[in-house]
């Protein structure tokens, strides 16, 4: 978690009607690696939005008040603070610019506004003055362009049949629906009902008139969007806060000087935004983290600056990219890292480099797999693999490298001591070669008693002594006290020495490979595992999704019966069991199709492994299969 923001920033400006990113923003996001909970509010100009804001970030003061009839709020402002009741998550507070504000006289810039308030929360407040009436209610007229200011699916993969369909799917992911309403001074009393709730008053004020026509058609259309649109709805009636004189300075006002009432009130909608909002989450049930987030604003923002409309699938996509993508990245960062301590002990044997491998590569396969998602062809964990193997790859060498200089090293300095009794003679003599065999076998001994010479230790051994082999033959030849039936048996023992010792390289050679295929077939049942979960996770969340849409349409069909709204009931129906079906295709589709998906990755590892292993070579000899 990056340090606290001690004071809101802009995060969309609007500037002459244009929507921009503000960098430091972004750069901000980027180092929340947490979930985040986004909660927007939204309303006209001038009615108390930010006071909200400041008390849900635990403040007095914060976003800015304005106490005349100037809009203060422009653009979207956020403030990022430690979420009070999960400390594992950030709470992301989205202050937007008023709704109508008289100065800019822009509804289409205003229904942009409210759309990313829209499309970036995972709860959304529509604050509102006085009650909610139909006045109120066209006032929120915005929540009707959603269906075409918002598309679920890109042009590429929706069908025609559905765009007159695709809306009823936004219960789906949209965010929870808080109505405050602000200055109440009513009883909350219903002809014939007595004393309501105030969740009962606000279904009272969306009620659907029965009938047909245009003016009956106009005054449900709200009513019927934010029923059908939003997953959830909750309203708060706010008192007055202050006598008159005090409630264009509220900001400065100490809570003494604020009515007990009002205060009450505030302090129960700040208790259900923490208790009820959830962690926002993309098209598919994905959580969002703040780095998330960022990105998702700069494509949302993008999209509309581009003049085309929001599509949640492209957004997905985009993000999946992205985060894919940085998730490669740093899984190959943990996996070098890892293998940088290893490498500071070059020369090692290879099962020493390849257990860490094996270890290193499965820690950073189990964190790819943790921040990826919707990599449904493999693209990006082929990628991570390709990146691993060519690292390790690139180590094998340099291990290998590192041993050939070390062990040419060590048989240098032990030959000194040949070398001297060459120079001296000694060799030439009758009975030279035995004693130059005796030396020989000295230096083998030594050789061998030396720890830590690394993979080449009997491959340069073997090169060594073969370079050997005319020095060794000619003193063979010269020593006179040897006949030529010996000197033939000496011969056969050289070559036989030789041979067992390229023999028992290649053998300890195989053995290690067929090792390290046994640990790489065992990598690839865990990664088949770590799939199979992975692809558990995201089933869950897509059918928890579409489990929760399906309760809020049941939920609304069956009050719309009992109201007597038979037509509508019906419609609703029909979603509901478009909603079921996608939610049994969800529990079944892709099932073997990922499991082949994650087997093919794992033919894939040991392919690799083979081509990695067999185009290193040492000693000019190719590793054995």
């Amino acid at each position: 978690m990056c340090s606290p923001m001690p004071a809101p920033i802009c995060l969309v400006e609007n500037v002459n009607g244009s929507l921009l990113v503000s960098d430091s923003a972004i750069t901000y996001l980027r180092g929340i690696s947490q979930p985040v909970v986004v909660v927007s509010i939204v309303g006209l100009y001038r009615t108390g939005k930010s006071y909200l804001m400041n008390r849900l970030a635990g403040k007095e003061r914060g976003f800015a008040l304005g106490s005349t009839i100037e809009s203060k709020t422009k653009g979207i402002w956020m403030w990022c603070v430690p979420h009070p009741a999960n400390p594992n998550h950030t709470l992301v507070l989205l202050d937007t610019e008023g709704l109508g504000d008289i100065d800019k006289g822009d509804s289409k810039n205003d229904a942009w506004i409210f759309c990313l308030a829209v499309l970036l929360s995972s709860t959304l407040v529509y604050n509102s003055r006085g009650t909610i009436d139909n006045q109120a209610l066209e006032n929120l007229h915005y929540v009707t362009e959603l269906a075409e200011q918002i598309k679920i699916k890109s042009p590429a993969s929706a069908q025609a049949e559905d765009e007159d369909e695709e809306d009823f799917q936004f219960v789906r992911f949209f965010p929870n629906f808080i109505w405050t309403v602000r200055d109440f001074v009513l009883d909350l009393v219903i002809e014939n009902k007595g004393q309501v709730s105030e969740d009962e008053y606000l279904d009272f004020a969306l009620q659907l008139k029965k009938g047909t026509g245009k003016k009956i058609s106009n005054y449900n259309l709200p009513r019927q969007c934010i029923r059908n649109y939003f997953p959830t709805r909750k309203c708060f009636v706010f008192p007055l806060p202050a006598t008159q004189d005090k409630m264009t300075r509220l900001e400065s006002l100490s809570e003494n000087d604020i009515w007990p009432d009002f205060l009450k009130v505030t302090q129960h909608f700040c208790d259900h935004v923490f208790t009820v909002s959830e962690v926002k989450t993309l098209k598919g049930g994905q959580r969002v983290t703040g780095r998330m987030f960022g990105h998702l604003v700069q494509s949302y923002v993008e999209t509309i600056s581009s003049g085309k409309v929001p599509c949640l699938e492209n957004a997905v996509v985009a993000m999946a990219k992205i985060e894919n993508q940085a998730s490669v990245e740093e899984a190959v960062k943990l996996y070098q890292s890892g293998m940088e301590q290893v490498k500071i002990l070059f020369p090692v044997g290879l099962s020493k480099i390849y257990d860490e491998h094996q270890k290193l590569t499965n820690m950073a396969t189990a964190e790819f797999t943790k921040h990826s998602f919707k990599d449904e062809q493999g693209e990006y964990l082929k990628k991570l693999t390709e990146e691993i193997e060519k690292h390790f790859a690139e180590l094998l060498v340099q291990n290998m490298e590192k041993s050939e200089i070390k062990c040419q090293k060590l048989l240098s300095d032990l030959y000194l001591e040949i070398s001297e009794h060459l120079q001296q003679g000694e060799y030439a003599k009758p009975g030279g070669y035995k004693l130059y065999s005796k030396h020989k076998e000295s230096i083998i001994n030594k050789y061998h008693s030396q720890p830590d010479k690394g993979v080449s230790a009997e491959d340069v051994l073997g090169k060594f002594l073969n370079e050997k082999r005319t020095e060794a033959d000619m003193i063979l030849q010269t020593d006179t006290k040897l006949t030529v039936q010996e000197k033939k048996i000496e011969e056969e023992k050289e070559r036989s020495a030789l041979l067992d010792l390229k023999c028992k390289a290649e053998n300890k050679r195989i053995q290690e490979l067929e090792k390290m295929m046994t640990a790489a077939k065992q990598h690839s049942e865990e990664l088949l595992q770590q799939f199979m979960k992975k692809f558990e996770e995201e089933n869950l969340q897509q059918k928890q999704e579409l489990d929760k849409a399906v309760e809020k349409k049941m939920h609304d069909e069956k009050e719309l019966l009992q109201k007597g709204f038979e037509e509508q009931a019906q419609s609703l129906n029909r979603e509901v069991q478009q909603l079921k079906k996608q939610s049994e295709e969800v529990s079944s589709s892709n099932y073997m199709d990922y499991a082949k998906y994650a087997v093919d990755v794992g033919k894939d590892l040991l392919a690799l492994y083979l081509q990695y292993k067999v185009g290193i070579q040492m000693s000019g000899l190719k590793l054995p299969i």
